[in-house]
């Protein structure tokens, strides 16, 4: 009986402390830096079928086509794992190879502004959809993990339980700096409704191209 007693006080003990709201909040942040990561995936995948289309009717654009495969590679070269967030340098590394690809992404697609063929190519058309949608996908996630940060890190420094969070070994996480949040909360614009300028012939590549799955 006593025993029970004695469990039944430090759980007590502990939920007043805030110890399951430092484990409620930490699986919060795990659950949405998974989104996100699953979201920044999904646009990559789609890049290297959006650059083969554009390429079809700009082959000569070489500078751009480099930029976004670079940007792609940095990016991959990450290894984006849910640890990411318990190392602040890493994280922040990981963040601004996104906003590299974020600005590479929006150089391609301004060259579609010349093409007039390309933007009303069909797989253009669908890729770009694919395109909005994912990039949306990614702020609702990014905002949510911003939300889940700020919660477990207002928790881990208040009193009495940060004093929990030194006793189990819970540390802030890091989030997005308004620096590169101003940055990556402009997505690429895939809006092509503007008139376009005079057309220019295709350069003669293979437009076609299969979808990323998963849309």
């Amino acid at each position: 009986m006593l025993k029970w007693l004695m469990v039944g006080f430090m759980a007590l003990t502990l939920s007043g402390c805030g110890y399951n709201t430092l484990q409620g909040t930490d699986e919060d942040i795990k659950a949405t830096w998974a989104e996100v990561l699953n979201q920044y995936q999904r646009r990559a995948d789609l890049v290297p079928n959006l650059v083969n289309v554009v390429k079809g009717y700009a082959a000569h654009e070489q500078e751009v086509f480099i930029s976004v495969t670079e940007a792609r590679a940095r990016v991959g070269a990450i290894q984006a794992t849910p640890e990411l967030i318990n190392d602040e340098a890493a994280f922040q590394k990981f963040i601004a190879a996104q906003g590299e690809l974020t600005g590479a992404i929006s150089r391609l697609l301004l060259v579609a502004e010349n093409y007039p063929q390309l933007k009303a190519d069909g797989l253009f058309r669908d890729l770009q959809a694919q395109l909005e949608g994912t990039e949306n996908r990614i702020t609702v996630a990014r905002n949510r993990y911003i939300a889940a940060v700020r919660t477990y890190n207002v928790t881990v420094r208040s009193f009495p339980s940060n004093l929990t969070a030194m006793v189990f070994g819970y540390k802030t996480k890091p989030s997005f700096t308004v620096e590169n949040e101003a940055t990556l909360a402009v997505p690429p614009t895939v809006d092509f409704g503007k008139p376009a300028p005079a057309p220019a012939a295709p350069a003669g590549g293979d437009a076609s191209g299969s979808l990323s799955p998963g849309y």
